[in-house]
């Protein structure tokens, strides 16, 4: 087992600690969201189909404003973006409280992505500031709990809040937390003037590599994440949300493995072997038979592959992108991201729906194959 005795560099600082807490409210915040303001807009007229069009306006402001939000904080500074991107938040969740029509939700839902979109780009630069170089990996492996420990708990509380005082009370809370994390952003390490890009820069070639790996990740993901439950209802298992559940397990479990392991001189080596976890999770959801115990198996194996994939690739970034340009970086790579889900959504989603669940699947796997190749030239650089 590596040694991550008191004589290496303190993973654990105040500032650290900071950056894991705005991502944990972010993705706490945010999917608390997601489930509830479909409910809100159906309460409001909206049909089924209908209520779905808020997450696709959201995403596409997501996908589409990180190509600019992550040149903006290389620009400004990303502690300040960090700061303006919060506050803004706090803005459009007091604005769902009040809004008392639907088209108001939709009018809103693209500039929010936008904004969360700045928000992840510039927090995730930041950690650049926080962590020591030779413990990057670790450190991202630490604070890659953040987003899914917000997943596994925000939408259990507004699911339980709107249930009992209805939907306002979670857009005026989450309002009031994300003022006071634009406070607690200010004591964010500062921005030096002479690390600051000097004009709007696109991502350097560096990220090419990242970005197309994590977008044909993505398209397998994408329909994981709104299809798997469906399968699970249409077969009749007791426990639909069990691929998702048991996919967080897998993630937590090899985090906790790679943190006590360590990731060694080069993390980005073992992408590949990840990468074909992955594929072995969705290989097996594709053809093994039955449907609890499908589900549960291939869930634990896809997400102990998949929770490295954005680590690696992040510590990859940070290895090698330009110091004045890594908000662009990691800005292409959140475009590549949820450009793949959507895509993945869509077009894996009318596979599934002309076809049957297992065509997709396995299209999936196919997705991650693609990436592999790319995979090993990043290992091998």
């Amino acid at each position: 087992m590596k040694d991550l005795s008191s004589s290496r560099p303190r993973l654990m600082t105040r500032q650290f600690a900071l950056v894991w807490a705005i991502t944990f409210v972010t993705f706490f915040a945010a999917f608390q969201l997601f489930p509830t303001v479909p409910l809100r807009l159906r309460e409001l007229g909206a049909s089924l189909a209908e209520s779905g069009r808020f997450m696709s306006l959201f995403t596409a402001g997501s996908a589409l404003g990180a190509l600019f939000t992550g040149p903006l904080g290389d620009r400004v500074g990303h502690r300040r973006l960090v700061v303006l991107s919060a506050s803004l938040y706090a803005f459009f969740l007091a604005a769902y409280a009040l809004m008392p029509v639907r088209w108001g939700f939709y009018l809103l839902a693209f500039p929010h992505g936008i904004v969360w979109s700045g928000l992840l780009t510039a927090t995730m630069a930041s950690l650049s500031h926080v962590l020591p170089e030779d413990r990057r990996a670790d450190g991202l492996s630490l604070y890659g709990l953040a987003s899914p420990g917000g997943v596994i708990v925000g939408p259990l509380l507004g699911l339980w809040i709107q249930q009992h005082w209805g939907f306002a009370p979670i857009g005026w809370y989450l309002a009031v937390l994300f003022l006071a994390l634009g406070a607690l952003g200010t004591t964010l390490p500062k921005d030096h003037p002479h690390g600051r890009a000097e004009g709007f820069q696109w991502p350097d070639p560096s990220a090419l590599g990242p970005s197309l790996v994590l977008f044909c990740v993505a398209l397998g993901y994408g329909a994981l994440g709104s299809y798997t439950a469906q399968e699970a209802l249409a077969l009749g298992m007791p426990l639909p949300s069990a691929f998702l559940s048991f996919m967080a397990v897998g993630m937590v479990l090899m985090r906790i493995v790679m943190l006590r392991r360590g990731f060694g001189k080069r993390p980005i080596r073992k992408l590949p072997g990840m990468l074909a976890g992955a594929l072995v999770g969705m290989v097996l959801l594709a053809a093994l038979p039955g449907g609890t115990a499908r589900h549960v198996a291939s869930a634990i194996i896809y997400g102990a592959g998949y929770s490295m994939v954005h680590t690696l690739l992040n510590a990859k970034l940070l290895e090698t992108a330009d110091p004045k340009r890594r908000g662009s970086a990691f800005g292409a790579l959140l475009f590549a991201f949820d450009s793949g889900i959507g895509l993945g959504s869509f077009g894996l989603g009318w596979v599934i729906g002309s076809y049957g669940y297992r065509l997709g699947w396995a299209l999936g796997a196919l997705a991650i194959l693609a990436a592999l190749p790319i995979a090993s030239r990043l290992a091998r650089d």
